[in-house]
């Protein structure tokens, strides 16, 4: 019957509004590895990215195409994160980096301290090539759960924090290309080395903005 549509279930709500504690924190501000739970969400994190590193070996042709899988997963993370840790930073700083210092910077501090509770070890300029920068991690924590056999020696799954970083990079408007390499050292036998290669528009953009001041 016609008249069934007057139904009071058929009424439509009006959506609420979310509302925003008067400190601003919410769930996504809460940082799971100061938490009494430390130990298992670590595990649980070894035990996912175990899977993702597996899921993502199905079907390559190689070790870097193992990495170019690891990389892409990566970087969706890179592009999200993004705007979250740029909300989390003070009013005076939370201005999103549009020159290649700035950047690297933000990539050394804020991000690594999200993903892995303390700053990347180094930041560097290429003496080779003036569009390359490396940023280094003495003990990358997704390195610390993956038993690489002897015939992949060279994989590094760190890729996939490279992917997030190249990210976090587009994100802002100054495109590179990032890729993860083994750089161990006696003291630092895990040592990881991003590679930050940025497009030459963006260098040359950078140069430009040298000039002018």
């Amino acid at each position: 019957m016609a008249a069934s549509s007057h139904h009071p279930s058929a009424v439509q709500r009006a959506p609420q509004q979310l509302r925003t504690p008067s400190n601003r924190k919410t769930i996504y501000d809460r940082n799971l590895n100061r938490s009494r739970t430390a130990e298992l969400s670590r595990a649980s994190f070894a035990y996912l990215f175990g899977e993702m590193v597996s899921y993502a070996q199905k079907r390559v042709t190689g070790i870097q195409d193992l990495e170019r899988r690891l990389n892409e997963q990566g970087y969706p993370l890179g592009l999200r994160l993004l705007p979250l840790l740029l909300y989390r930073e003070p009013p005076r700083t939370s201005v999103r980096p549009n020159r290649i210092l700035p950047l690297l910077q933000f990539i050394h501090g804020p991000l690594w301290r999200q993903l892995f509770s303390r700053t990347a070890d180094a930041i560097e300029h290429s003496s080779s090539a003036n569009n390359e920068y490396m940023i280094s991690d003495n003990e990358p924590l997704v390195n610390q759960y993956i038993s690489v056999p002897k015939e992949m020696s060279q994989l590094n799954c760190a890729a996939y924090v490279a992917g997030i970083i190249e990210g976090v990079c587009d994100g802002c408007g100054l495109k590179a290309a990032v890729s993860a390499h083994n750089g161990g050292t006696e003291m630092w036998p895990g040592k990881t080395v991003f590679l930050i290669r940025f497009e030459e528009g963006v260098v040359e953009r950078e140069g430009l903005l040298d000039v002018k001041k």
